[in-house]
């Protein structure tokens, strides 16, 4: 980010009035404690609380043609793209996308970022509704060691795995830091609520606009999916993350990015999860060397052993098996 990014993070204690904060926190209860604070005219906003900054106008970038007209930086970033598993991945570092969306959002302009991982690449080969959600995404970075390898041996090199589940946190920092109200949709139940007060814990100045955590099969029924779709665009965030597994929150982002153009969205999966603590993280060690999918299989065998080690180990291996020759013979 820019020089005047706070350095280094903290956890405060009680002085910030998060002390009682204890095991499960309900959207409800979150919302009656917390979400006062994103209103600029609400008690704490007239009691010295800072106010939501305002959308800046987004700016218009149209040719001739009526197609939008990507920037120098843009299309610099675009044609350094890697291209692997047949996914076009951005080769950028976690500081580097905070830099990228804090410079849209302070243009007014928002986004949708993509982190695929073996699986979502698996599926995009199989699937073109599915393919265009990533293809339509304005950053895309590898969430998977599988295919930060495989960009190796094809000789491009990306610097290394991006997860939503680290970008929740260095992304919330930077809104903290900017007044930049965010959202959090998804999760079990009581899941975005419990997060959005671990988020805030670490960063006290973080709006939080509002959190959701829809029951499964909501999309199905139009009525709840309206409801959710409405909510997140009354409270007006500027950055939203989004948790409902792949190609789910893409469709939904898809939808939601007409009627918020200048807000960022970030496609995270288990993020939301993680952040609240309702699912473990793997260690760092084993996230490092490719092994968190193990680490995860191991605590819900029932759900994930078909989807690692049916369908994601083969696909990984020949993955691997084809960048490794084409790298050999390019």
């Amino acid at each position: 980010m820019t020089e005047d990014r706070p350095a280094g993070l903290h956890r405060p204690g009680a002085e910030h009035g998060f002390a009682a904060v204890r095991g499960p926190v309900t959207d409800q209860r979150f919302a009656a404690d917390h979400l006062a604070v994103a209103d600029p005219g609400s008690p704490a906003a007239r009691h010295g609380a800072a106010p939501v900054p305002a959308i800046p106008r987004q700016r218009s970038r149209q040719g001739r043609t009526g197609r939008s007209r990507p920037d120098r930086a843009t299309r610099r970033r675009l044609r350094r793209r890697v291209h692997v598993a047949g996914v076009a991945i951005d080769p950028m570092t976690e500081s580097e996308i905070v830099d990228h969306v804090v410079a849209a959002l302070k243009r007014g302009e928002g986004g949708h970022l993509v982190t695929p991982n073996v699986d979502i690449c698996r599926t995009v080969g199989r699937d073109p509704r599915a393919r265009a959600l990533v293809e339509g995404a304005d950053l895309v970075v590898a969430d998977g060691m599988p295919l930060v390898w495989a960009a190796r041996l094809l000789g491009t090199p990306v610097p290394g795995r991006v997860t939503g589940a680290d970008l929740i946190w260095s992304l919330s920092e930077a809104a903290a830091f900017y007044r930049y109200p965010v959202y959090l949709l998804g999760g079990p139940p009581g899941a975005a609520a419990q997060a959005a007060c671990e988020l805030i814990l670490r960063y006290p100045n973080l709006v939080v606009a509002g959190v959701d955590s829809p029951p499964y099969g909501f999309e199905d029924a139009p009525e709840s999916c309206a409801r959710v779709r409405d909510a997140v665009v009354a409270a007006g965030p500027r950055l939203v993350f989004v948790g409902l597994g792949f190609p789910k929150q893409e469709r939904l982002i898809a939808a939601l990015r007409k009627d918020l153009p200048g807000t960022w969205f970030v496609g995270c999966g288990s993020a939301i999860a993680f952040t609240a603590g309702t699912v473990r993280r793997a260690p760092a060690w084993m996230r490092r060397s490719g092994l968190e999918w193990l680490f995860r299989l191991a605590g819900e065998p029932g759900r994930l052993a078909r989807r690692y080690l049916v369908d994601d180990a083969p696909y990984a291996l020949g993955l691997l098996t084809t960048s490794l020759i084409r790298g050999l013979f390019s």
